[in-house]
């Protein structure tokens, strides 16, 4: 396949993989609206992008590399950090439309440690070792919390308290994810309408995608003829990239370049500018 297949662009759209933190940002305001679309290749990124659109963690890394609460709103340790307790938010909602309660946490994390609910709204966990970095721990997506423990695949069935509903989904091939109605995270992420993420195994055709306006970002190791494009910025450097960018999109603020700091939340931390 060496030209775009221009039909499968218009019917899926696209999303990407992992943005490498770096210092480089857009100064304006996050807008409202707008459809992201990401090119990405065939491996794990469709895959972990959709998920962090669909599913919501207890914890998660900010952009600027702090940590902050997503379905938990507070945490406390004992001593030892080995007890931990954490107090879940009361206006978190499954997209079929069933309220996170305790049970559906305890599902997820009881692999972590001995868990229980002390009431509808709050855990415990008791490790068998101590870990002072346990908060962190449960930023990652292998801890994003379902539906009574329910699997997160396939695609097209993914039930998540996310910003983004599935619209449509297959496996290894396509996903678009349609924003939520009063997200309990209004006014502070997802800021577009609607996300697709589309897989073109090939790096030549991404980089053609994004040269003629079919997705807005795209996954690449290299420039692939980009250079000299107007409005096209590399991730996390030309020389060292991973994403290359339409000028027509908004990154939030963050710091340092040594670590990724946005894995799976680009859907609903980027915007439209």
């Amino acid at each position: 396949m060496t030209r775009i297949d221009r039909r499968a662009l218009f019917t899926s759209g696209a999303a990407a993989a992992l943005l490498a933190a770096t210092g480089a940002s857009l100064a304006d305001t996050p807008k409202s609206g707008g459809v992201l679309r990401i090119a990405v290749p065939r491996d794990d990124s469709l895959d972990r992008l959709a998920r962090g659109a669909v599913f919501d963690t207890l914890t998660e890394i900010a952009p600027d590399g702090t940590l902050r609460g997503e379905l938990a709103t507070a945490w406390q340790t004992d001593s030892e950090a080995r007890v931990w307790t954490f107090d879940l938010r009361a206006d978190a909602v499954f997209h079929d439309g069933a309220a996170l309660t305790a049970g559906d946490v305890l599902a997820v994390l009881s692999e972590v440690g001995r868990a229980e609910a002390l009431a509808s709204d709050r855990i415990r966990i008791e490790l068998a070792e101590a870990n002072p970095g346990l908060p962190f721990l449960l930023a990652d997506t292998r801890f994003v919390i379902t539906r009574d423990g329910q699997s997160v695949s396939p695609l097209q069935q993914a039930n998540g308290t996310g910003c983004y509903r599935v619209e449509r989904a297959e496996d290894g091939r396509h996903f678009r994810g349609r924003r939520v109605e009063g997200h309990y995270k209004d006014g502070q992420a997802g800021w577009l309408e609607a996300v697709d993420i589309i897989v073109i195994s090939d790096p030549a055709v991404r980089a053609e995608a994004l040269r003629d306006r079919y997705v807005d970002v795209s996954v690449l190791p290299a420039a692939q003829g980009l250079r000299g494009l107007g409005g096209v910025r590399f991730f996390p450097s030309e020389s060292e990239m991973s994403l290359a960018i339409s000028g027509t999109v908004g990154l939030p603020r963050r710091i340092g370049r040594g670590a990724p700091l946005d894995d799976g939340r680009i859907a609903e931390r980027w915007w439209m500018a």
